[in-house]
């Protein structure tokens, strides 16, 4: 799974899911004055992880998952993440200028789209064994008093895939100060990954709160391929024939064929809510984040019931 960036010559150009982006972002500080980070980069260590994926046998011994705010992201690490995202992305479908051809990405174009100045941005990564392995990108902002999280990209590397990361660099992510999450992906795996993560189920997702907020969350974004994605699907549009119920029209025309392959085995075991796949298009997926009780309140002693 992944999210886009770059073309390979001209102006089609990808999203954190796979969507499109233009390079002038505006940039709106007042927008993320609310917003807090850790000021220290976060590192989480897991040892002794044996799974291995039933497609490849690359084990997993030690993981390393370490996130940085905006300014803490270096040049070097921007590469990094861009040749992970070139070697893993996918290739260009039919509709778009280079067919056939991988999507690729620079880590100048990733700061340029994913990182726009004055912006409340997040870059986590999972290392397994002194390897990258996935790599993440999430930007805040405010809506309505509220802070949204947003995440911009979610790459793992395939040798790495059905082992459990995307869902880690997810929860790296999360904080305990968000209200709403959100993604557009063409993969459902990604789907699948933000609603757990993010504390819910796929068939579980409210459609109702996406119709009701979509829309104004994403209008203020500062990050441009979100802030200019057009919904579509009879959710927005009731009688849209397409087959698709939630979705944005990113004009990023990324190939299909694998993410429909991993449809088809999601709907083998879930009841899929956002319907079917179109060119140029990805699946929209906005939530309301699971606030924990605070311990004082979950610790509060209960009364004795009246005998």
């Amino acid at each position: 799974m992944t999210e886009r960036q770059q073309l390979c010559v001209s102006k089609e150009t990808p999203s954190p899911s796979g969507e499109p982006s233009n390079s002038s972002l505006s940039s709106a500080a007042s927008a993320h004055s609310g917003v807090k980070f850790i000021l220290e980069p976060s590192i989480a260590i897991i040892e002794n992880s044996s799974g291995v994926s039933k497609q490849n046998s690359v084990r997993m011994v030690t993981q390393l998952y370490e996130s940085f705010t905006a300014d803490q992201i270096t040049d070097a690490m921007l590469d990094e993440a861009a040749k992970l995202f070139s070697e893993n992305y996918g290739i260009w479908g039919k509709q778009s200028r280079c067919p056939g051809k991988p999507v690729k990405l620079s880590g100048h174009r990733l700061r340029e789209q994913y990182l726009p100045e004055a912006s409340a941005s997040l870059h986590v990564r999972v290392t397994v064994d002194g390897n990258l392995a996935g790599s993440a990108f999430a930007c805040r902002w405010k809506h309505d008093g509220k802070n949204v999280c947003w995440i911009t990209q979610l790459v793992v590397d395939r040798d790495y895939r059905e082992r459990g990361l995307a869902g880690g660099l997810l929860r790296s992510i999360r904080s305990d100060g968000d209200d709403i999450y959100g993604i557009m992906s063409s993969h459902p795996a990604a789907c699948l990954a933000a609603a757990s993560a993010f504390g819910t189920s796929i068939e579980r997702v409210s459609l109702n709160f996406i119709a009701e907020n979509a829309e104004a969350i994403m209008k203020v974004s500062p990050i441009s391929y979100v802030r200019e994605a057009k919904l579509c699907g009879s959710l927005f549009e009731p009688e849209d024939p397409t087959g698709l119920i939630c979705g944005v029209n990113t004009g990023f025309f990324v190939d299909h064929e694998e993410p429909l392959e991993a449809l088809k085995m999601v709907k083998e075991t879930w009841v899929w809510p956002f319907g079917d796949l179109l060119d140029g298009h990805e699946y929209l997926l906005v939530l309301p984040a699971k606030h924990r009780r605070s311990r004082s309140r979950s610790s509060k002693p209960k009364r004795d019931m009246p005998s």
